[in-house]
């Protein structure tokens, strides 16, 4: 949002430089991002004063040039040669002095210097209009009136605009900040509390006393959705003249980057950017039956908008129309057919307050984004209707003319009240941290227009306005009072507090920052995505959680899990040439079963993913790339420090995933590992493997938290270990393999590990399994005798029960 730093001024009495303005409206919350300096005519006429011409004759040495002196208002007057053909004795003209830039209309700027010309000297320039950028004519220079006095600055004898506009980052939450009265209002509160005074005010625009209407005109206006309108406003003035705008207006919308259009929209646009409440100007000979009428459109309405688009309309759509048919859709944009033209000499002029869910998804299904919409969906001031209409009109009847034939119409069917809120000095200061004084408390509130209904010795009674949607809890209140004071302002406490992890409720904490602090070691880095995701990338959605009114189509939903932001986040990386990665996430995601007591559920997870090289290729050795091994021994070590036996299962392939393993505790699945399938990274145009692992982060803290910590001494006797490769059926999972290893061996079988898969068309509907066996005994050495006799044991079982094939 763009906020002229003039019009800022000239709605209060700030008298502070825009650097410090900038500053002080980023504390209080309306983040300035950047300030830019706006000139109307480029250069800002800087260097050209009025000049009065005492001599001029022609050059000894060239027809077409004059030799003049003129005088600038300095002790001696200025020799300068000029070629205009219209120059002479007495003339009031502008000078561009020795040093100044000058920027012509069409072409590059250029610096006047003091140079001989055929021979004479010459101390400066008499300038034509296009020669300083004020228009396109070149037939000579330019005379001004004799009553301006030579010596004065042309910047002061012509309406320049030299500004600062500030780039406000405005949050959603802050709608009554989407004006420059909104924006000044906070900055004389900010000023009033950091300088301890009550001198700096905002300007009241709202006196505009409006002359009795003539009653020759008589638009009647109907509500029938009173939801979506709370409140609608117009009146009516004939006999205007719709031409351009004076040039202050036409400075004042530029500064902010609008195109001024025509006497009548500038000053509805200038009121919305003034005020903040939108406004709309119909051509009164185009409205049929001289009836305004609010209603919902009806299916499949057809309706062309003022860019000449046909839009179909549906019955959510509000419409503003006629006893025939649709001349505005109501907040976002008008009407091709009832617009002001030049042709245009009675306006009816509305003003309204619109229900702003209501208003955000038409604006959203229509793809129509505008400063009034822009408001609307934050929420406006329905005191501000009124208000709005009468500066509009005044200044509609000072500048395009014109007479007042219907007053004021202001159908209110249920007016809003305020919001009450019960705000306490010890809530405040207990919460804020830092104790402020309470005439300070009240000074903040009522500055930033919050009402005071009554007082109590710790308390307020308060009525927020409805402007500040946001503000209806006292927390909210508490929020505004340390908004204005200032965050920096809040001493820092001298006692150092420490909240013990070991704490049962800090438990979930300490261990997440243990398992960060694992995969960091490995050479992990944390990833933070968005809990918003795209419904697309889900074949199955009825499980979904839907965002009602969602920013765009990629952000619809809250992802069911972190997959796919995790996908996002490894293809915006490869995209920028960083390919070999490895991240972890801890996360929430989000579940809806509509059949369930309570549909809505939260999930905490943690998901792993490697892609690329582990090492890259060095004078040492060669390049080392992830893979699903890797990956695995990652999550084999992470249950390892957590202290939890898992039992592993393969997993089905499917769309995400085409192989995989399955870790469960006690039957509960807590782990999946996986390598990605080659059609989901397809879709985010991925083009290397990507392996990745997901953790149920609520069962594993359920299972932790029931743990108990158990010493066992390391054995004083090295391990053995031995590998078969075994040929199986296809159908034979590795879980079958694992489990009648420990049936088969429960005296010194320790581990069973699986590395190595393979299966190839040679194999047909078999494949081959590489398992490890580590043996210990705690007590002894192991013989080979022992160990021999163990894994003849192994090799007979499963060529029993499975009918394996040693290879």
């Amino acid at each position: 949002m763009k906020i002229s730093y003039n019009w800022l001024k000239s709605l209060s009495n700030i008298d502070i430089d825009c650097s410090e303005a900038s500053k002080l409206l980023t504390d209080c919350g309306l983040e300035v991002e950047s300030v830019e300096t706006y000139e109307s005519i480029k250069g800002g006429l800087k260097g050209l004063v009025v000049g009065r011409v005492l001599t001029c004759e022609k050059h000894p040495d060239a027809d077409k040039l004059s030799l003049t002196t003129v005088d600038i208002g300095t002790d001696s007057p200025l020799s300068i040669v000029c070629g205009a053909p219209n120059v002479a004795a007495n003339q009031t003209v502008v000078v561009a002095t020795v040093g100044t830039k000058i920027y012509p209309t069409n072409g590059e700027a250029f610096e006047i210097k003091k140079s001989k010309i055929r021979g004479a000297v010459s101390e400066g320039m008499l300038c034509a209009e296009d020669e300083i950028g004020l228009g396109s004519s070149h037939a000579g220079i330019m005379i001004l009136s004799d009553k301006f006095n030579v010596g004065t600055k042309v910047s002061e004898v012509f309406e320049i605009e030299n500004d600062s506009i500030l780039e406000i980052g405005l949050t959603p939450n802050r709608g009554d900040a989407a004006s420059h009265l909104g924006v000044a209002r906070d900055l004389v509160a900010v000023l009033n509390c950091h300088k301890k005074t009550n001198s700096y005010n905002t300007n009241k625009i709202d006196k505009e006393l409006l002359p009795e209407a003539s009653g020759l005109n008589q638009v009647n206006i109907t509500i029938k959705n009173t939801e979506a309108c709370k409140r609608y406003a117009g009146l009516v003035i004939t006999g205007i003249t719709v031409a351009e705008s004076p040039t202050w207006l036409q400075n004042r919308l530029k500064s902010i980057g609008l195109k001024p259009i025509n006497n009548i929209v500038d000053i509805t646009n200038f009121v919305l950017h003034e005020l903040g409440q939108p406004l709309h100007a119909f051509d009164l000979d185009k409205i049929s039956g001289k009836k305004i009428i609010v209603r919902n459109a009806k299916e499949g309405e057809g309706f062309v908008t003022l860019d000449g688009i046909n839009r179909i309309l549906s019955s959510e759509d509000i419409v503003i129309g006629d006893e025939n048919e649709p001349l505005c859709l109501a907040g976002i944009f008008g009407g091709l057919k009832s617009g002001v033209s030049s042709q245009t000499n009675a306006i009816f002029l509305e003003s309204a307050y619109f229900d702003a869910s209501a208003i955000r998804k038409s604006s959203k299904k229509h793809g129509l984004k505008t400063d009034a919409s822009f408001r609307f969906e934050r929420g406006t001031d329905p005191e501000l209707v009124v208000k709005a209409l009468k500066r509009a009109a005044t200044l509609i009847t000072n500048i395009a003319g014109g007479v007042l034939s219907m007053n004021i119409s202001d159908i209110y069917p249920e007016p809003l009240s305020p919001f009450k809120v019960a705000f306490s000095y010890k809530n405040c200061n207990d919460l804020i941290g830092n104790e402020i004084d309470k005439i300070t408390i009240k000074d903040i509130i009522t500055s930033i227009g919050i009402e005071i209904e009554t007082e109590g010795s710790d308390g307020l009674l308060l009525k927020v306005p409805r402007y500040k949607s946001d503000v209806t809890r006292e927390a909210d209140v508490i929020e505004e009072v340390m908004r204005i004071y200032g965050y920096n302002q809040v001493e820092i406490s001298k006692l150092i507090k420490y909240t013990a992890f070991n704490e049962p409720k800090n438990f979930d904490v300490a261990l997440e920052s243990k398992i960060g602090e694992l995969l960091e070691g490995f050479g992990f880095s944390e990833m933070m995505n968005l809990s918003l995701s795209k419904e697309n990338y889900y074949s199955e959605t009825h499980h979904l959680v839907k965002i009602v009114n969602p920013l765009s189509n990629d952000l619809n939903v809250l992802r069911n899990n972190l997959l796919y932001s995790g996908l996002e986040t490894i293809a915006y990386n490869i995209n920028r040439k960083n390919t070999d990665l490895k991240l972890y996430e801890i996360g929430r995601a989000y579940t809806f079963n509509q059949s369930s007591e309570t549909p809505y559920t939260e999930d905490k997870q943690l998901t792993m993913f490697c892609t690329g090289n582990l090492i890259r290729e060095n004078s040492f050795q060669l390049s080392l790339s992830a893979d699903f091994y890797y990956l695995k021994s990652v999550l084999s070590k992470l249950f390892e420090k957590c202290g939890v036996a898992c039992n592993v299962s393969e997993l089905s392939s499917n769309d995400n995933f085409i192989q995989g393993l399955e870790y469960s505790v006690n039957n509960k699945p807590i782990a999946v590992l996986a390598q990605i399938s080659n059609k989901k990274l397809k879709e985010f145009d991925i083009h290397q493997s990507v392996f990745y692992a997901r953790m149920n982060w609520m069962t594993l803290t359920k299972i932790l938290s029931k743990q108990k910590v158990v010493f066992t001494e390391p054995s004083k006797f090295p391990s053995v270990k031995r590998d078969l490769a075994l040929l199986i059926n296809k159908a034979i999972t590795y879980s079958e393999i694992e489990k009648l290893a420990f049936s088969v061996e429960k005296k010194f079988l320790k581990e069973v590990n699986l590395f190595d898969i393979y299966e190839g068309e040679k194999l047909g509907n078999k494949k081959s399994y590489a398992v490890s066996f580590t043996l210990l005994n705690t007590e002894a050495t192991l013989t080979d005798k022992q160990i021999d006799a163990v894994m003849q044991k192994l090799i007979a079982t499963y060529k029993d029960k499975l009918g394996a094939e040693i290879r």
